[in-house]
């Protein structure tokens, strides 16, 4: 048996849903994915980016508290994440693009 990505610290039930939508359905394989590229799966299906969700993840995987990041640790996961965003969302790409992107329907950039 599997565990539950909510079995994962500052891990709720909606962010394991979110994941799910991603193809993450365990605890397993987020730790086996890590905390980077989980969160940028989650950005390529449209999710919105927001900060603090990404370092809860990275705190969560490391069995941290969310709110153990500070100072240089959290400046640097700052740009991480500002780079990730850069890289892997796109604001003005609609919702129901990028569902065809995903199920094969349209080629990316058409």
């Amino acid at each position: 048996m599997t565990d539950p990505v909510s079995s994962i610290r500052n891990l709720g039930p909606a962010f394991e849903q979110s994941l799910a939508k991603v193809g993450v359905h365990s605890a397993e394989q987020l730790r086996d994915l890590g905390a980077d590229a989980a969160y940028e799966m989650l950005l390529r299906a449209g999710h919105r980016p927001h900060f603090i969700g990404y370092y809860v993840l990275v705190m969560g995987l490391q069995g941290r508290p969310w709110n153990d990041c500070k100072g240089e640790e959290k400046k640097a996961l700052r740009v991480k994440f500002d780079a990730m965003k850069e890289r892997a969302f796109d604001p003005a790409q609609s919702e129901f693009e990028r569902m065809m992107d995903q199920i094969g329907i349209r080629a990316p950039g058409t």
